[in-house]
């Protein structure tokens, strides 16, 4: 019988520390409901003592996800095991994720503690978490770079102290795939009851190898592995869940195991956290990339042609990719546009199906035909919408190559009786033109870290899709705008940035 493998997911919290990667509440609910489709057995949802909006994101996922184990991380501390703890309260089945470093680099220069102390300190703190939970995940920071010999006295310690998981990051990301293999080994070998708990690794990628070394510890007789969607995370980021999935599920002769995950939502689990954090992965990245299932080699094509198994060693069908051949425009009806995103994977309630299908019509007036790829960010973006303040009535730009460019920006503030607002400004260009004009209505001045446009889909109707990143007051923003007029969806992206800045502050408030 195959060995069961755990998902644990670490998107929305060790993910989310990448820069350019921040996600405001709504925006981390609607992808933790995705991970929940997805079928990953744990969802790390925040480190809830880091800010007031971690802890709200942290109590929200664990109040609306049911089907998977909600996790907060916590330093070896009473005080982040008692935010963990609350945060996880109404938890279908909460666990709390406690660390502590034990390398000599960090236990000396960081930690300033012995190692005694630490070991003294992960007793009683494993042993304060399982008051509060009766699953508690135990990390050794920087395990890998940690002496061996003190790594196992510690796991020992933290398992008779109650552990139910034991985690062995390699933090730093650097270590290689044979040395991890004999690290898990020794520590299987010689900490005496490691058979009591689920034993599991957290590699980063720093040398490019967080895959490798995951499958390598897998191989080894690991129980859970920690990744991302995309491998997004802090420096060369985490390891990549879809990529240790596939690589599980497609060399089951190496790797027998079972997996829990839906491996047809990979695909639309990585491009929802494109479309929420503006940050694409690379065209050839595997599994999910655009590249990843084409063909453009001659002899390459012949033989997918013959039989797709000559190049290819997964169907696209297997991580969510679907052919579909419905056309849908401007004529097609409610039911074959309910049709249409049922085959691509999305069921919608009333309320979000009627507000989608308004949308599509808006849209499909102002292209002949409606790609799969436009419904995909058509329904993303409803579904991480948050209330807002203002609102784009009307914007006239003139630019040309031998005069300054102007906007005129008309935006509506509040809702009800809103109040009508509009500027004018200069800029270098016709985008910065606007967004001077839009910093005049709200009255505050950003920072412009980064802007960036891609087109959605082919053609001279395409949508194009425009991703800002503001800074004010030391925070980042981003904000998105969509529209077949790429002006038009460089305004809206920025006032989405501005209304997220207005929607955090306030929740931020009543904290």
């Amino acid at each position: 019988m195959a060995r069961r493998v755990y998902v644990f997911d670490t998107t929305l919290r060790d993910g989310e520390q990448s820069p350019g990667c921040s996600m405001n509440i709504q925006e981390k609910i609607e992808m933790a409901k995705q991970l929940e489709r997805l079928k990953v057995d744990v969802i790390e949802a925040g480190f809830a003592i880091a800010s007031p909006g971690d802890f709200q994101a942290v109590k929200a996922i664990a109040e609306t996800i049911k089907d998977c184990t909600v996790a907060s991380l916590a330093r070896a501390h009473e005080k982040d095991i008692d935010r963990a703890a609350e945060a996880l309260k109404q938890a279908a089945d909460p666990l709390i994720h406690t660390f502590i470093a034990t390398s000599d680099i960090h236990m000396q220069y960081k930690l300033k503690m012995t190692p005694e102390e630490v070991l003294a300190r992960t007793k009683a703190m494993v042993a304060y978490a399982r008051n509060y939970s009766p699953n508690v995940e135990f990390s050794a920071e920087d395990a890998t770079r940690s002496n061996p010999e003190f790594l196992c006295r510690v796991f020992e310690t933290a398992i008779a102290a109650g552990a139910t998981r034991i985690n062995v990051p390699d933090t730093v990301g650097y270590t290689t795939p044979e040395e991890f293999t004999r690290l898990i080994t020794y520590l299987r070998e010689n900490v005496p009851n490691i058979d009591q708990v689920i034993l599991s690794v957290h590699c980063h990628n720093d040398l490019g190898m967080a895959v490798a070394n995951s499958l390598a510890a897998v191989r080894a007789g690991v129980n859970q592995v920690e990744c991302t969607i995309n491998g997004i995370g802090e420096r060369a980021g985490n390891a990549a869940l879809e990529e240790i999935v596939m690589a599980l599920k497609t060399r089951t002769d190496i790797y027998d195991v079972d997996l829990r995950v839906e491996t047809t939502q990979l695909y639309r689990s990585s491009k929802l956290l494109t479309n929420i954090t503006g940050v694409a992965v690379q065209p050839n990245k595997a599994i999910v990339g655009a590249n990843a299932f084409a063909h453009e080699a001659g002899i390459h094509q012949h033989g997918v042609l013959a039989n797709r198994s000559t190049y290819e060693i997964m169907t696209p069908e297997s991580i969510g990719l679907h052919k579909n051949t419905m056309v849908l425009g401007k004529h097609s009806g409610r039911h074959a546009f309910e049709e249409h995103l049922k085959a691509l994977g999305y069921t919608l309630t009333k309320e979000e199906l009627d507000a989608a299908f308004a949308k599509f019509k808006v849209l499909a007036d102002k292209k002949k035909v409606v790609q799969d790829a436009d419904l995909e960010v058509l329904v993303s973006q409803k579904k991480v919408e948050i209330p807002a303040v203002y609102k784009l009535e009307q914007f006239v730009i003139n630019t040309g190559n031998t005069f300054t460019a102007t906007a005129l920006v008309r935006l509506s503030k509040g809702n009800g009786d809103p109040q009508v607002l509009e500027e004018v400004s200069t800029g270098d260009g016709p985008v910065y033109a606007a967004f001077k004009a839009i910093e005049k209505i709200v009255g505050h001045s950003f920072v412009l870290e980064d802007y960036k446009v891609r087109s959605v889909t082919e053609g001279q109707d395409a949508q194009g899709e425009a991703f800002v990143r503001i800074r004010r007051n030391g925070r980042l923003f981003t904000g998105k705008g969509v529209s077949t007029d790429i002006f038009e969806a460089s305004v809206l992206s920025y006032i989405n940035a501005i209304n997220k800045m207005i929607y955090e502050e306030k929740l931020e408030a009543q904290v």
